[in-house]
């Protein structure tokens, strides 16, 4: 896969994910929506429906109160009210029921077959006793009870609401009941027409992703060229400022051996030349001198060699790679407080030996800039350096208390901040962390890498 077709996936695939993300989150939220709505339009219909029992129970009690408010007990009387009874009706399927408290059956306009039989012990489909329910209901007030019970008009077991009442002077429970498929049927309507929006909008959402992934996908087509340029460019930029860092270190590294060791070393051989030759006198006084002349070149060659050890230590300190890198640091410290007189307090907690090779040497290399810019720049009368090691990296912390300097104006500046970002890309090149706070108290310098950097 080539850099740009990785580009655009990387672009398209976080795009996709986040819109199936809300697509699922729309659906849940849809379907629980759907749910909620079904369930308060069955509780609405359910409500009406009982109100709607309620009313035909009080207008049977109404229409035969003049028989059971009289006093009279005689079985004519009875025959009346439940002749008055048989003949109401609503709807198709809508009749009232008497039961005795026994459970024998006294009067079913639609099932007159089962008048005289006794149904105490009849039980539904469920195992639920019907006849018990109701007769426990109507003892206990009268009200509303779910059962399952033949519909006249399909001759199927249904759902049905009955509402009953107790006729204690008669002996008698009263009731009514509506059939509830009608309702089961209005609510898979209702499921039907939201699972339809539900899919619609599933539909659109899908719609609107591909459309997206075609404009992103196409942005990413039209800027890929730019986006090269740009990363040429900038590639160009740094591969010429490692060349400059290259030219600048042989620079140096080329004034160090030629303004030090080589002129040590001419100075040394011309001192062996005029010591041979005062040897070669046979004079005591000339052979004195000479070895006096020894002597001091002896002192030079010891020079010469504390200046080898010194640009050896600046290209790589051979400490680092022994002791590791805080006893690098409290060298470099030493060594800062000896040239420069500025004290440099070192302190280091905690493990910092976990670190990677190349994490060590970038820390190290970030504390000599640091140091470096501090000597040329800060003018401060103390240096702190802290190194804590924790379980997941090493944190390095660079204090001063010099006058400060505007960090990100120098960062950006295309000639003052070349040591800064070459902190900040030696950090990035190893997945580290850098920071850098300055102000007219003092700049904190911190930097944070790693162990698996």
């Amino acid at each position: 896969m080539k850099l740009r077709q990785k580009v655009i996936f990387l672009a398209i695939t976080p795009l996709i994910l986040a819109l199936c993300a809300i697509a699922l989150a729309v659906r849940h939220q849809s379907v629980l929506l759907a749910q909620q709505q079904r369930a308060t339009i069955q509780q609405a219909y359910l409500s009406s429906k009982e109100a709607e029992l309620k009313h035909y129970v009080a207008l049977a009690s109404h229409s035969i109160s003049h028989l059971y408010d009289s006093g009279r007990d005689d079985q004519a009387t009875r025959d009346e009210a439940m002749r008055i009874l048989a003949s109401l009706s609503y709807g198709d399927d809508g009749y009232f029921f008497l039961y005795d408290m026994q459970g024998n059956t006294l009067m079913h306009p639609r099932q007159p077959e089962l008048v005289g039989q006794n149904l105490l012990g009849l039980r539904d489909e469920n195992g639920r006793p019907t006849i018990q329910n109701l007769l426990q209901r109507a003892r206990a007030g009268g009200g509303l009870e779910r059962y399952m019970w033949v519909k006249p008009s399909t001759h199927k077991p249904v759902a049905k609401l009955g509402y009953v009442i107790a006729m204690p002077k008669w002996g008698w429970m009263m009731g009514t009941g509506i059939y509830l498929d009608d309702v089961d049927q209005a609510l898979e309507k209702i499921d039907v027409q939201q699972s339809g929006n539900i899919h619609n909008t599933m539909l659109w959402i899908a719609g609107i992703a591909i459309a997206a992934a075609v404009a992103v996908a196409s942005s990413g087509l039209a800027l890929n060229i730019s986006e090269l340029r740009v990363a040429d460019a900038k590639l160009k930029v740094l591969a010429q400022r490692v060349v400059e860092s290259q030219e600048e270190e042989r620079a140096r590294l080329s004034r160090d051996l030629h303004d030090g060791i080589s002129q040590w070393l001419v100075s040394i051989k011309l001192q062996i030349e005029a010591g041979m030759i005062r040897l070669s006198s046979g004079l005591p006084a000339q052979q004195q001198a000479a070895h006096a002349v020894f002597e001091h070149a002896a002192d030079q060659l010891s020079n010469v060699m504390g200046e080898v050890r010194r640009i050896s230590h600046n290209l790589r300190p051979a400490i680092l790679d022994d002791l590791g890198l805080a006893a690098a640091l409290h060298h470099l410290a030493k060594e800062y407080t000896l040239s420069s007189g500025t004290p440099v307090h070192f302190e280091a907690a905690g493990c910092t030996d976990a670190l990677p090779e190349v994490a060590n040497t970038v820390l190290f290399r970030l504390a000599q800039e640091a140091l470096t810019n501090i000597e040329r720049h800060a003018a401060a009368s103390r240096i702190d350096i802290a190194l804590a090691g924790e379980a997941d990296g090493v944190t390095l912390r660079i204090r001063d208390d010099g006058h400060g300097f505007d960090a990100e104006g120098i960062a950006l500046h295309p000639q003052r901040g070349i040591g800064l970002r070459n902190m900040m890309e030696r950090m990035d090149a190893i997945g580290g962390r850098f920071a850098i706070r300055s102000s007219s108290d003092g700049t904190l310098v911190t930097a944070y890498a790693a162990n698996n950097s």
